[in-house]
């Protein structure tokens, strides 16, 4: 494991700097590839929550030589998404810290499967084995479950499991602003190809199904309407590269966030996200 040598301001310290700078540069390059075009102030702000997601992402990387998984289940094979895995390595389950022990288990155990490592009361000793937060508590808009989608509607999920949710808030099933969740996909190194035409792909180098179980929850107050990106081929043509004649994913040398934007829908041309998002219905 590489180790960050510490200078005279703590880590903390550090993650709120580098939050405040690359909320800046976030804005200031959204208010210059979108001259013209009108742009409400949740626009900003959203960009400038997945720059600070993106850099987050990066110190975690930098802390443990690689990005956090986001395969669709946890090891006991557990619906354990992209989403959720995120949120655990940024803030860890309880949102005090990512603890270096996690095997990213959706009940929060060892990799023994024995000990709890985030309970609800950590004594000095486990808090001792967790790093960052990454992200500070304010403005990262981790919200449970049950607050967006309601009881009774979280699916294969816990409803106290946590997400990192957009600024497009409305209010939400238990009575608090919230979002929607921001999905993460992390590249698979040893991939070739992004497969519009089949999805199941092995060597796709993004897998669409790492979040497929959370984006089928549907939309919060809306029975029935379902997101335009639960359609895999969806998922594949709008996370293209179009600068390259090969068909190739944005980012796929790392990891791509999506937002579903202030309509609230997965896959929709108003989708915000950490690549260029280029919206082709087909």
């Amino acid at each position: 494991m590489r180790q960050r040598q510490q200078g005279k301001l703590g880590k903390e310290t550090w993650i709120a700097l580098i939050f405040v700078l690359v909320s800046c540069l976030a804005i200031l390059g959204f208010l210059f590839f979108h001259s013209g075009s009108p742009i409400s102030d949740r626009d900003l702000e959203l960009k400038a929550q997945l720059n600070a997601m993106n850099a987050a992402i990066e110190l975690f990387a930098y802390e443990f030589d690689g990005y956090p998984p986001s395969d669709a289940n946890d090891p006991t094979g557990r619906p354990y998404c992209g989403a959720m895995k995120l949120v655990e390595a940024l803030m860890g389950q309880d949102l005090r810290g990512f603890h270096v022990r996690s095997a990213y288990r959706a009940k929060g155990l060892d990799p023994n499967n024995l000990t709890p490592l985030y309970p609800p009361e950590p004594d000095a000793a486990n808090l001792k084995l967790r790093k960052g937060p990454f992200l500070p508590a304010e403005g990262s808009y981790a919200r449970r479950l049950v607050d967006i989608y309601g009881k009774g509607n979280t699916g294969p999920f816990p409803e106290d499991t946590l997400v990192l949710c957009d600024t497009y808030g409305y209010r939400g099933a238990g009575g608090q602003r919230t979002g929607m969740p921001i999905l993460y996909y992390r590249a698979n190194p040893s991939g070739t190809a992004h497969d519009v035409v089949n999805p199941d792909n092995p060597q796709n180098i993004f897998n669409y199904k790492d979040n497929q179980a959370l984006i089928a929850l549907g939309v919060p107050g809306k029975p029935g309407e379902t997101h335009p990106l639960a359609d895999p081929k969806r998922f594949y043509l709008n996370t293209q590269n179009r600068k390259t004649s090969k068909s190739m994913p944005s980012w796929g040398n790392s990891f791509i966030l999506i937002s579903a934007g202030p309509d609230g829908l997965y896959g929709t041309a108003d989708d915000i996200c950490n690549f260029e998002w280029k919206y082709r219905k087909r």
